[in-house]
Formats: structure tokens, sequence, C-alpha cells
């Protein structure tokens, strides 16, 4: 086998990336090791992917049973995987139409279809908020709320606008009658782990109602229990009328989806839209795997218990002056000092966490983290800070 390393990356790969030295190459529940052998502990999760940690026994079976079945189909057809996962998604959600795709940034991109067709020609525009993050094709990163993302790709796709995060005046002030749909995230979770204040989920839902639009709801990284609840509208008490999922869904394998209610499903027909991995076996295999093995450890419970434990933690550590988020979907914000080389020292000891802003770790660890990885974690940040 070929020996490659992190210089082989800056000889072959596109440089769109900035990796770590190291270099994982094995995994189990919420630890991996690299290529020289050394254990950390992984409290970033694939930016709250791992749900189930790494290597999960009954996903790895789940797979291995459908990788010698079936693999792929072409959308001519359907197949059993995709059915069973879409029949215990409706049965469990509100959702009574799914389509599944590769990304999150897909899901929203399938939304922004839905969202164009159900308003009409010169109904299209869909406000968002600033601060999100909806991904990074390019409509998805136009409808994305950080405009230093959109300048080296300008012009950005029309039909997007954007308004201050938790003001609903705001929001109400910026709809005429070009906007089909509001989209938003319960959790801003690339604009630095912000939840959404009390009141502004309900009153989005109110004023979707109000005047006719969509409410689209972005929970790829808050969906599948990462807060404490199995999604994050959960926390309001509300019904989205679409939701894009990926991130957890799969564990790791390449999974997103596109929920809708019947009736805003409709709008597509035939043709309309379409992936070539759209609900492809294996991957629907691994899918209702995850989602089924999240319900039977109460996977909301743990991450709310979990995720006390390590707030209470983190706010007794000493340059740390604020701990917000869900469940185990948290940032840390720090006294003024830059997160990148606090980082940087995290991992070098052999804790992986996030700096989701310049001021704010992000830490989303699988729900099935214990105690003592919890206090192992905070053990490592306070020697970091000090």
């Amino acid at each position: 086998m070929d020996n490659v390393s992190r210089q082989t990356f800056n000889e072959v790969m596109v440089p769109n990336y900035q990796p770590a030295d190291l270099i994982p190459v094995r995994g189990a529940g919420s630890r991996f090791w690299d290529q020289q052998n050394r254990e950390y502990v992984d409290f970033a999760g694939g930016i709250a992917v791992t749900s189930l940690g790494h290597c999960h026994p009954k996903l790895v079976a789940a797979l291995n049973a459908q990788a010698q079945k079936l693999w792929h189909l072409s959308n001519v057809m359907t197949n059993e995987p995709a059915l069973r996962l879409a029949k215990k998604l409706c049965e469990a959600t509100f959702a009574e139409r799914v389509f599944f795709c590769n990304s999150g940034a897909e899901a929203n991109e399938a939304a922004f279809k839905v969202a164009r067709k159900f308003g009409g020609r010169g109904r299209h525009v869909v406000v968002s908020a600033f601060g999100s993050f909806h991904g990074r094709t390019l409509a998805a990163l136009a409808a994305t709320g950080q405009p230093t993302k959109h300048e080296p790709f300008q012009p950005m796709p029309e039909g997007f606008r954007h308004v201050p995060y938790g003001d609903l005046d705001a929001l109400a002030a910026a709809i005429d009658p070009s906007v089909t749909a509001v989209l938003i995230e319960p959790v801003q979770g690339e604009g630095g782990v912000v939840p959404a204040p009390p009141g502004y989920l309900e009153g989005i839902r109110a004023l979707c109602d109000e005047r006719g639009l969509l409410m689209i709801v972005d929970e790829v990284q808050t969906g599948f229990a990462r807060t404490g609840r199995w999604f994050g509208f959960d926390h309001a008490d509300v019904r989205p009328d679409v939701v894009c999922l990926a991130k957890a869904m799969g564990n790791g394998m390449p999974i997103g989806a596109c929920w809708a209610r019947r009736e805003v499903a409709a709008v597509l027909q035939p043709g309309d839209h379409g992936s070539t991995y759209s609900g492809t076996p294996i991957a629907t295999a691994a899918a209702r795997a995850t989602i089924a093995e999240l319900r039977r450890i109460d996977a909301p419970a743990l991450a709310r218990l979990a995720g006390a434990r390590l707030q209470r933690l983190l706010l007794s550590t000493p340059g740390v002056t604020d701990v917000r988020g869900a469940g185990l979907l948290l940032a840390a914000e720090l006294d003024g000092r830059d997160t990148k080389p606090v980082a940087a020292a995290c991992l070098e000891r052999g804790l992986v966490v996030n700096n989701v802003t310049p001021t704010a770790l992000r830490f989303a660890p699988p729900l099935t983290v214990s105690d003592d990885e919890i206090d192992e974690a905070v053990a490592i940040v306070k020697e970091v800070l000090a």
C-alpha cells in the first residue's frame, strides 16, 4: 500500500481545505487513532455527524449486510431500503413525503425548488437570516447569511434575502409579494451555535401562516437528537412545512433528506428534480440502522444529560465566559483570546474541538459520550486555557 502523509494532500488535493497534520486511520466510539497510533477523543463529531460514534457495531453490521445484497440502482426503479426508511420517517415524524439526497446542501437545494414551484413565477424569494449557514452550492451559499463567503463567487444567484436572526419585526418588513418562503435554523451552527430566542420560531410559523408562505427549517446540524429533542423545532412545538436534514442521519454515510407536507411536496412532478444517488440502497440501509439505534438508546435524553454535564464543567473553567447552545451542540465563549491556537493546542493534547468563531469553541461529541470522556475533554481545555 502506498504511504501517504499530510504532505500528500499538498501535492495532489485541491487546496480548498486546510487539514491538520494528523491523519486518522481508525475509530471506535468517541475516539480515533492516527497513523502513529496516537489516541484522540473526538468532541467535534465530524461537525455533528457521528452521533453514535465511530464504527458503531450495529451500523457496521447493517452496512455489511446491505453491501452483500445491493448497492445502487437508478431512479427508474425504487428499492426496499429506501422505502423502509421513508416509511419509518413518515410514521415517526410530521413528514408525509420524503426526498433523499447526499448532503445538507442538496436537501436545501431541493427545498428551494419546492418553494419556487409552490410560489409560482414571480413569487420565488426565500428569506433567511444573517449568520446562517445552508451549504456550499451556489444557491445554498446565496441563502447563507454570511456576505464574506459570497464575495469570491459574485454574482450570487438571485432570489435570496437576509434579515437579523431573532428579529421578527425585521422579518415581517422584508416580506413582500415576491417572497415564497422563510428558511431558518433552530440553532445557528456555523454562525457560532446561536439558539433561536424564545418565541422566534413560533413567530415565524404565525407569520408564514398569515402571509401564505412556506416555513422551511434547516435541521442539518440540529436534527436527530443533537439538541436534546429529536429536532430543533421541537423545542418550540411548531410544525414546519419543509425540513432539511443530513449529517447525523447516516452517522457518516453521505445521505440527506428533504421532508415536506403532502400538499407542498405535490408541486414537484416527475422530471422536476432528482439525483443519481437519491435513495440509493447502501445509504438508506445505513441511515435506517442509525435512526433505529438512536431511538433504541433514547438519544435525546442522552444529549440532554451529557450536554448539561459538559455545559456545567465548561462554565466552571477559567477563561470560559459563557456557554450557549442546546443538548450536545454547545459553544464555549472564551475571554477574548483567539480560538484557533486554542483548538490547535487541544488537538496536540488529544482533544478534537472546533473553533467555530474567532472567540468560541464548538463541542459536538457523540451522543453516546461517557461522563469520563466529558471530564477528560474539559480537563484538556482547562490545561490549555491555563
